[in-house]
């Protein structure tokens, strides 16, 4: 059995996170989403553009583990799980559901919350698998996912695709799927994303190309790093044919957390930087512009 050293434990907890299941190997944290859809504040614009609710929103990961150390990310360590034994679904989604109603106790109270909407969030209906680390890496995501469905869950799985062979093998898909494209080439992907795996950038590949054969949602999400990777529009259209997905997420890095030890601000880009490349995009492929949030600054493309 794997076991987190407490000093990173005790990091996590301080920051949010809750680890669960007897093998460690997921986690489960509030969303700043939700956190204000209960306090009738903004709500995350996944609501708006697929329907979920945001207070009911359960982000979590299936495993901790990441195989890329992105220069953009906010999180602040990433820790290597190994394990030969999993916890099994049924008992990782009832720890993860525990674990978010111990997280929004403190909500209860709270003169902003309706009783009701925090009542509902005790029961969330949408898995966001999205958290930190990689979720393909667990060994039962396709029963995972299924378990979910079966508590009438939907659920969005987001994958950096550098694990087409796992992706083939789903025998559930999700609700939506995610590949995050932050790179039009191999060279960006060295040296924005760092993969710690060989044939990083060919297993992407593979992965954008597998996307088209899912019947699901398919979503590819461009993060943008002024500096990094904007340029080569011409190469991310090629990657997102491959993929035929259904929208596009054209959005921001944020200068946020940890990003900000590896990252200057100026690699944070504008409302109107991100409104330039997505429409440059659109202009170039046939998908078109239907939506936006400032706050998040992002857009959303649609087929």
């Amino acid at each position: 059995m794997f076991k987190i050293p407490e000093r990173l434990k005790k990091i996590y907890y301080r920051q949010g996170y809750r680890i669960v299941g007897k093998n460690q190997h997921s986690a489960v944290k509030i969303c700043q989403w939700t956190k204000s859809a209960l306090r009738g504040g903004k709500q995350c614009f996944k609501q708006k553009w697929y329907g979920i609710q945001s207070h009911r929103c359960l982000q979590c990961t299936a495993w901790l583990s990441c195989l890329n150390d992105c220069l953009y990310c906010w999180r602040s360590f990433k820790i290597p799980v190994s394990t030969s034994e999993v916890d099994e679904p049924k008992e990782l989604i009832e720890e993860m559901v525990k674990q978010q109603a111990v997280l929004l106790s403190g909500f209860k109270g709270n003169a902003k919350v309706e009783r009701k909407k925090w009542e509902e969030a005790l029961k969330p209906n949408n898995a966001a698998l999205s958290l930190i680390g990689e979720s393909l890496l667990y060994p039962k995501i396709s029963s995972l996912l299924e378990e979910f469905h079966k508590r009438h869950f939907t659920t969005f799985l987001v994958t950096k695709g550098t694990l087409p062979k796992q992706l083939a093998s789903l025998t559930e898909e999700p609700t939506n799927i995610y590949i995050s494209l932050s790179s039009p080439d191999e060279n960006t992907q060295k040296l924005l994303e760092r993969p710690l795996i060989k044939n990083a950038w060919k297993k992407q590949v593979e992965s954008l190309k597998l996307m088209s054969s899912f019947k699901c949602r398919k979503v590819i999400r461009l993060t943008l790093v002024k500096g990094f990777n904007m340029h080569s529009i011409e190469k991310y259209v090629k990657l997102i044919s491959l993929a035929e997905p259904d929208f596009i997420e054209v959005k921001a890095y944020m200068y946020v957390g940890e990003s900000r030890k590896r990252l200057p601000e100026s690699a944070m880009p504008t409302m109107q930087d991100v409104r330039d490349f997505a429409s440059n995009l659109s202009l170039a492929t046939n998908y078109k512009i239907e939506d936006d949030d400032v706050q998040s600054r992002v857009l959303l493309l649609r087929r």
